[in-house]
């Protein structure tokens, strides 16, 4: 069909492409030339990350390589989280039938499956390619496609292999992809502006993220612990900003209540990056907030003490702090030891000092 172009980058099929929408253009002009915005593609690439906010934000450092290396590909993401996905990706999926569809009925070169979860790793055995590479499903159960998938697979499996891993999650799945990992960054775009904080400009805001979710409740920092940081934050001068979710939303009341701490509310996930972007620096444990921080470039102190701290690439931005002492509650959801109480206030404190005079 000679009126369009269908392997432009720009070019949909079902609905009028952005250049035509904004200018006017069509795929040929008058004279027959192609589109000055022509942009032609060759092969498709898919990404499979499912995963919750935080495991898609961490895996787009992969896109700088991917973007390197083939320049000319389009690049598919079917995620359960598409409002992340940064707008590099030529085509952004939510997890759906109606998606799973129109992945059946495209051919692609290769896809990277970085899950492990059965719906994912079934996907990726269902859908056509060259080549596969990260997990699959085998006789119901999920299983490493490559070689360079097979450490990440056992690490997952057990305990000890797992404490004993030295690589960052992004060496991990860099070498399931074949690359090696050198520091790229996140990518991280939306929902920075068209917010109004009313917040100090002359004063260091630093966000006390409460929460972690409420499965993993292991990763709980004391209540009582929050309040005394935010009045120790307060006195030397800082402003002390509550963050949180729904879930958060009574405690955070209640700390902002005996502490001074500022506490404006939980927002969608937009308007939290924003607020986010708002702080200097963030005390957070493991969580979708601790990734929005690294994302947008911000100082962080991170608790931890039920996974593997190799895991984490801070990018130099913080320090990560954990009981001085094993509380044997790796990878539990719950703690019996109630092990983060043994954070002590005074070395999150000083660490925050640390930090921000630096």
């Amino acid at each position: 069909m000679k009126q369009v172009k269908s392997d432009c980058r720009y070019f949909r099929g079902d609905i009028p492409c952005k250049p035509h929408k904004k200018h006017g253009v069509h795929c040929f002009d008058k004279k027959g030339n192609p589109c000055s915005y022509y942009d032609k593609t060759s092969g498709k690439i898919l990404i499979i990350k499912l995963g919750a906010i935080g495991d898609v934000i961490r895996t787009t450092p992969i896109l700088h390589k991917l973007k390197e290396k083939n320049p000319k590909a389009e690049i598919w993401w079917l995620t359960l989280t598409p409002e992340v996905v940064p707008s590099i990706v030529d085509v952004v999926l939510p997890f759906t039938v109606q998606s799973i569809t129109t992945l059946q009925a495209v051919k692609f070169d290769i896809i990277y499956n970085f899950d492990k979860d059965k719906e994912a790793s079934a996907l990726c055995s269902m859908l056509s390619a060259n080549s596969k590479k990260g997990f699959t499903l085998k006789n119901g159960k999920c299983s490493p496609i490559n070689k360079a998938a097979e450490h990440k697979f056992i690490t997952g499996l057990f305990d000890d292999v797992n404490k004993a891993n030295t690589k960052s999650y992004l060496d991990e799945i860099f070498k399931i992809a074949g690359f090696k990992f050198k520091g790229e960054k996140y990518i991280l775009e939306n929902g920075l502006s068209g917010f109004d904080w009313k917040l100090p400009k002359n004063k260091k805001i630093v966000g006390l993220n409460t929460g972690c979710g409420g499965r993993w409740t292991s990763r709980l920092w004391p209540e009582k612990y929050w309040v005394e940081l935010a009045k120790k934050l307060k006195k030397v001068g800082y402003i002390p900003l509550l963050l949180g979710g729904e879930q958060e939303h009574a405690k955070n009341l209640k700390i902002a209540k005996q502490s001074g701490a500022k506490y404006l509310g939980h927002f969608p996930l937009k308007q939290f990056m924003s607020e986010v972007n708002q702080c200097d620096l963030i005390v957070t444990a493991v969580t979708m907030a601790m990734h929005i921080t690294i994302g947008l470039g911000k100082k962080i102190v991170l608790f931890n003490n039920i996974f593997n701290r190799n895991e984490f690439e801070l990018y130099g931005l913080g320090e990560i702090l954990e009981p001085e002492f094993d509380c044997n509650c790796y990878f539990s959801p719950t703690c019996k030891n109630n092990c983060m109480q043994y954070i002590h206030v005074d070395r999150v404190f000083n660490t925050i000092q640390n930090l921000l005079n630096k």
